[in-house]
């Protein structure tokens, strides 16, 4: 973790942990011996801890735009060699892609078979669902329930990006920023390479902004668990139980079934000698939390243990480690989901089809930013009518699934390299 993931000199995990007990131990007191209903718990929650949490939620809210933006511009402009490495840049982008969807598939398959956010007290979730509505007003409208095949991908082209940009259509600006990443890769000219710094800068400034954000996590964290817990007292303590389980069962599968199958189908190789060159990276990612502190680990274990060719292992685990997220993606996908089932809100085939896209599209976006994920859950739940004020029942418990989809992370940036690096040879240094 780097410095700005602690405060005080505790670590910001840590505080977030004592968050998430006070809020749940106090909520879980008024529960049982109050009740959510009683005059002085709904003063507390209407004044203090509700706008509380609303403050935490409203400043993730005003960053996810510019951050998505700029850091996907950032995430594909860094692909800036394709032109040198041709094929394998391209190779490295449609594995990317292609991991990353049958990532979230896993996800969103095991959540709508084992449906880890049923038996919630559905007058209670309607209730707090009313509440989250009003604060979520304005910020994105509501999925649709049905949509036309074509009609969404239309919608999909902003006639006026900053028109959907003002109207937090996120989407088309994703679309637009992903697009406008290409062309700074398409034309290298001194021009468009200041652009692309000026916009990595604006991506620097987002995740500093993010790191000062984060640092308000413990105290919100507290006050959304309290109100949560205080309306729903032990059905909170039994959902969220499952709720792990089903995301690191989906995180195992794609750990263990999918990367084997694409190092031993694609890659032509042993998977069990892969995973047993590849041991000390995944160790670091489950320790560190980290993809970044894990890069010179990995960039050693892939020239020393598997043997790739150095400049293009180099080329595709850069890149990987900032826009090679697939345990991320995987992990939104859950977290939407599970919350949607916890509310009681249905989402239809074409909304949970918007929640993979924006997943997949997020796992390249929220690359490299400390907690970078919460942005995007939140801007997601928001889209699908769920109350973002359920983003503090996943805060208590995102230390142990941050080591677990890092490790997803990294392992799946190691996959790709392999698998990219097959047939090929270190280019010329003058073709890099």
């Amino acid at each position: 973790m780097t410095e700005a993931t602690k405060k005080g000199g505790i670590p910001l995990h840590v505080l977030m942990l004592l968050g998430f007990a006070v809020g749940l131990g106090a909520g879980l007191w008024v529960n049982m011996n109050v009740g959510g209903d009683a005059p002085w718990v709904e003063w507390l929650t209407a004044n203090i801890t509700g706008p509380l949490g609303q403050i935490f939620l409203r400043l993730l809210f005003m960053l996810v735009l510019p951050l998505l933006f700029s850091a996907l511009v950032v995430g594909v402009a860094e692909m800036g060699d394709l032109g040198a490495l041709g094929r394998v840049g391209w190779k490295t982008l449609m594995m990317t892609v292609v991991i990353s969807t049958i990532a979230v598939l896993i996800g969103l398959g095991m959540v709508n078979a084992l449906r880890p956010g049923d038996g919630v007290d559905p007058v209670l979730a309607q209730q707090l669902l009313a509440q989250g509505a009003e604060g979520a007003a304005g910020i994105v409208e509501n999925a649709p329930e049905s949509v036309q095949l074509g009609q969404f991908f239309l919608d999909l082209i902003p006639q006026n990006v900053f028109a959907a940009a003002s109207a937090n259509l996120v989407l088309p600006v994703m679309v637009f920023a992903l697009l406008f990443g290409i062309g700074l890769v398409l034309v290298r000219t001194p021009a468009t390479d200041q652009l692309q710094l000026t916009i990595a800068g604006i991506f620097e400034v987002m995740m500093k902004l993010i790191n000062i954000v984060i640092k308000l996590a413990p105290i919100a964290i507290a006050c959304l668990m309290f109100n949560l817990a205080a309306l729903f007292g032990w059905d909170l303590m039994i959902r969220l139980a499952a709720f792990v389980g089903v995301a690191v069962g989906a995180m195992a599968i794609h750990m263990f079934v999918i990367y084997p199958l694409c190092i031993w189908l694609l890659a032509g190789r042993n998977p069990l000698k892969f995973f047993g060159h590849v041991r000390e990276p995944i160790v670091v990612a489950f320790s560190t939390a980290s993809s970044n502190a894990t890069l010179p680990v990995s960039l050693r274990a892939a020239e020393t243990e598997l043997n790739l060719p150095r400049k293009i292992a180099r080329f595709v685990l850069t890149v990987g480690a900032t826009a090679n997220q697939n345990g991320t993606a995987l992990f939104e996908g859950v977290t939407v989901l599970f919350l949607a089932q916890f509310f009681g809100v249905e989402l239809s085939l074409s909304q949970q089809v918007i929640v993979m896209l924006v997943c997949i599209l997020g796992g390249i976006g929220t690359a490299g930013v400390p907690a970078g994920s919460l942005p995007v859950i939140a801007m997601i739940l928001v889209m699908v009518g769920i109350p973002p004020e359920g983003i503090g029942l996943i805060l208590g418990v995102d230390r142990f699934l941050d080591m677990c989809r890092t490790t997803l992370n990294v392992t799946g940036d190691l996959v790709v390299a392999t698998v990219v690096s097959r047939g090929e040879k270190d280019p010329e240094p003058s073709q890099i």
